[in-house]
Parts: structure tokens; C-alpha cells; sequence
């Protein structure tokens, strides 16, 4: 698996997302991505309760720990590689996550558009 180019959103290079918990789909704390990622975990959210309970409500609880597959489960506040359509539904329904705009990958934009994400930009507090 080949990475895309490590850039962000904002056309510079990639800031890391998490290491505590580890994320990405290379699992290295940055929301690189390839051809291979079908998911597209490239948003970098900054999880919220409203949105964690949101996920677990549409199919994809990621707060309960699996230690089997060494996930901790997150909780309000941590960061983590996003799947960018589901970012977009989150949004669609009102209850979507800020996002760390430099550690956002560029390939998100090609499902969210970069109005949607500036929308919720965690550095703009």
C-alpha cells in the first residue's frame, strides 16, 4: 500500500491527529490514506458525547473498549481518523464533531466540501 502525500486540507503538509489513543489508518497518528482505505479516514474529529452517542446509534460504537483488537474506546475530547462520509452524515444530522483542520487529510475534500469542515474548525474557538 502506497500513502497519498501527507497533506492537509489546507495544502500544507499533515499535522498528527492522536497517538493517545493511536489512530489513523496506518495506525501512526496521522489521518494518512491510500487507494486501499475505502472508508476514507481522513477527517481529524475531536470527539464530542453528542457525537460519539450518535455514532454507537448509527452502527459504529466507538466509545465501548475492545481490548481484543487493542481499541481503548473514546471519550469527549479525544481525537481521531474520521471516516469523511460519515463526518458528512454527522453534519447532515446536526451533531457532527469539531475537526483539527492540519490534521485533516486533502482527500476528505473529495466528499466534504472544505465550506463544511472550516464550519467546525477546533482552532477557531
Amino acid at each position: 500500500m502506497q500513502k497519498d502525500p501527507s497533506l492537509n486540507v489546507l495544502g500544507a503538509p499533515l499535522r498528527p491527529c492522536s497517538t493517545d489513543p493511536m489512530t489513523g489508518y496506518f495506525r501512526t497518528g496521522a489521518c494518512d490514506t491510500c487507494a486501499e482505505d475505502a472508508g476514507s479516514h481522513t477527517v481529524c474529529a475531536v470527539m464530542t458525547a453528542e457525537f460519539l452517542a450518535y455514532s454507537k446509534y448509527v452502527g459504529n460504537d466507538l466509545s465501548t473498549p475492545r481490548p481484543e483488537f487493542g481499541f481503548p474506546g473514546l471519550k469527549p475530547g479525544d481525537s481521531w481518523c474520521l471516516c469523511a462520509a460519515r463526518f458528512l452524515q454527522a453534519h447532515d444530522e446536526g451533531c457532527a464533531p469539531q475537526v483539527n483542520l492540519e490534521a485533516t487529510h486533502q482527500r476528505a475534500l473529495e466528499i466534504v466540501p472544505f465550506e463544511v469542515l472550516e464550519r467546525y474548525d477546533s482552532a477557531g474557538d
